[in-house]
């Protein structure tokens, strides 16, 4: 059983949980549920807060949390604009000083190497999934994106993404499964934070699925991608990490030689350097 809230926080926290269905926030219900409303694990889901974390806030050990923090349980737990305005009331959020962000570069010979890739299309991804560089044949396959400088806003939020990605649902899962991680590793990182935020809010998709139960075993990439100018693509991804750069990948998506999508890689390329 919960323990007893010792704050008005906590107990505004819990009392709103209670009233909360899973089926009004996309969750499954599976088995018997020994508590009215959603669960604390669920509410910390939906907030991309630990579970440890929210348990503090709803047991008064933590009176104070951040104004993102405040906007993350706002959203998970679908407040009106008069239950907004009670639990900014009642957290008092403080303003934690922000370290300047880190900016991520991508070294020399990365960039050597990444140029040097002809026959495939190659990018650099940073630690929140950010396109960091593109090789020309990667920019001529994203060429159709708007979002293009996150991988996240191209899955969930660009209007080009379920065509180009065919295997949606497969690539989605697996940049989840990436952004669950950094989120363990570095839960007051604010660049995951703002990322969470904005997808919760702007993408129902990433809501039903960073509500859902997380996958277990190894994470697949999908292999099928689209390109108005040459079609269909079968492409294997391939994931480097980079060394002298912790936290930055090199991706690669070469196409089986003699392929159909090698011949349209190449045709792709062409097309991109045409006046």
């Amino acid at each position: 059983m919960d323990s007893e809230a010792t704050s008005p926080l906590g107990e505004f926290l819990r009392a709103r949980r209670a009233r909360l269905r899973p089926e009004q926030v996309g969750l499954a219900i599976q088995g018997r549920r020994q508590v009215p409303g959603l669960r604390r694990e669920e509410v910390a889901r939906l907030a991309g807060l630990s579970v440890g974390h929210y348990t503090r806030l709803e047991q008064g050990r933590e009176l104070h949390p951040t104004r993102q923090t405040v906007e993350s349980l706002a959203h998970a737990l679908r407040l009106d604009e008069a239950a907004v305005v009670e639990l900014y009331r009642l957290a008092r959020p403080a303003e934690r000083r922000r370290r300047p962000d880190r900016v991520e570069r991508v070294g020399p010979r990365v960039l050597w190497l990444l140029n040097d890739w002809t026959t495939a299309p190659a990018y650099v991804l940073g630690r929140s999934q950010d396109v960091l560089v593109r090789n020309p044949l990667a920019e001529a396959l994203h060429s159709r994106f708007t979002f293009r400088g996150n991988m996240l806003h191209m899955i969930f939020l660009d209007p080009a993404g379920r065509e180009f990605f065919r295997d949606w649902d497969v690539t989605a899962r697996a940049a989840l499964h990436d952004l669950r991680r950094l989120a363990r590793e570095a839960p007051e990182e604010q660049r995951v934070r703002e990322l969470i935020g904005e997808l919760s809010i702007s993408s129902p998709d990433f809501r039903r699925l960073w509500a859902g139960r997380e996958p277990r075993g190894a994470t697949v990439q999908g292999d099928r991608f689209f390109h108005p100018d040459v079609g269909e693509l079968h492409l294997k991804t391939e994931i480097f990490p980079i060394v002298s750069a912790p936290g930055q990948r090199l991706i690669a998506q070469p196409a089986a030689p003699g392929s159909r999508s090698a011949e349209a890689l190449a045709l792709l390329g062409a097309l991109a350097v045409q006046p």
